[in-house]
């Protein structure tokens, strides 16, 4: 199968480049896959998709200001903080990498500054710093990590906060992505309230969002990809939760794309295992789905792993087939966008 069978054409103007002024008020698509019907709704609708017994699975995540300026002799460097292998020591994309060489002492505020002690390729380096409270520094002047395709000027302040609420589920608890796991904006206290009143349980897992996210697809066969690998962990409450419901035919309920990366990948021998995991799992068409019976997602890049993940779950002809009725309906595309829901 073919990189390019997992494209299509979107018009600008459909990329949303801000949040609605209310979660809820996303636009939702509902796929039926036995039948293949196509239904228009909004989210504020989707706790009556619910039933009792249903498991609802989140990715508790929360991500962290991970965008930032730093300058070395004056000239400035565009970063984002990828993760911290050790106290003080983060890993981190720079751009224009041409400026960030061995060495370099890089300046982000007073008194915050740091060292290039390891330089990789594709813009990534390595920076000690002399304090390990990086994160707390970074909660003073970071920005969101908005992906490229949401535009914003240079340091826009008056979007920073924001984004950097809007950019965040409700439910965020583990600090450690530089995404958000998009599928999870749409929800509201008073949604999971009216979730939680049905009897729905609600299970968290974390999965944190990091490079694979952001990695490119070069490979002209779909074959050939090979997924950076991501860190997710489940507890064994919720393991038991969702390995009760799978006996009794109950259905799981994903929200996003990265709760389905965790429940596949901990999916083993007929059941979830609890416990602490990195994965670089790639599900496209042919896979055969063990943990995950529903799908609330968002709607994605083209030739893109997560188009490719929804297509394997709904199959390619009719997420192709969705995919063109939202443009035609002029539905919201990509993090800040619309939604849909495959049954």
């Amino acid at each position: 199968m073919l990189t390019a069978d997992f494209d299509y054409d979107l018009p600008l103007e459909l990329i949303a480049q801000t949040p609605l002024p209310k979660r809820e008020q996303s636009r939702m698509m509902i796929l039926h896959r036995r039948t293949g019907e196509i239904i228009h709704s909004r989210f504020e609708e989707f706790p009556d998709y619910l039933n009792k017994g249903d498991v609802l699975v989140l990715n508790n995540t929360k991500v962290i200001p991970a965008r930032a300026w730093g300058k070395k002799e004056g000239k400035e460097i565009e970063f984002l903080f990828l993760k911290e292998s050790k106290e003080g020591l983060w890993e981190v994309l720079c751009r224009p990498a041409k400026k960030a060489r061995l060495g370099d002492v890089i300046s982000f505020s007073p008194g915050f500054e740091g060292k290039i002690v390891k330089v990789e390729s594709e813009g990534k380096r390595v920076i000690r710093f002399s304090s390990g409270a990086v994160l707390s520094r970074l909660k003073k002047i970071g920005f969101a990590p908005l992906p490229p395709y949401i535009k914003r000027k240079k340091k826009n302040v008056e979007l920073r906060a924001q984004d950097l609420e809007r950019y965040q589920t409700v439910f965020a608890r583990k600090e450690g992505s530089i995404a958000a796991p998009t599928a999870g904006l749409h929800f509201t206290p008073q949604i999971l309230e009216r979730i939680k009143t049905k009897r729905v349980q609600v299970a968290e897992i974390s999965l944190d969002v990091g490079l694979a996210t952001f990695q490119p697809v070069r490979a002209k066969r779909i074959e050939d990809i090979h997924i950076l690998e991501e860190t997710y962990s489940v507890s064994q409450a919720v393991s038991k939760t969702i390995n009760e419901a799978k006996k009794e035919s109950r259905p799981i309920i994903a929200v996003g794309t990265t709760s389905v990366r965790t429940l596949e990948s901990a999916f083993k021998s007929g059941k979830i295992h609890p416990g602490r995991n990195s994965t670089n799992l790639f599900t496209y068409p042919g896979y055969e789905f063990k943990a995950v019976d529903r799908l609330l997602t968002n709607f994605h890049l083209p030739k893109s792993t997560l188009l490719m993940l929804v297509a394997a779950f709904a199959g390619l002809d009719f997420v192709k087939k969705a995919y063109q009725e939202a443009i035609r309906q002029k539905y919201r595309f990509y993090s800040y966008g619309d939604c849909m829901f495959i049954l």
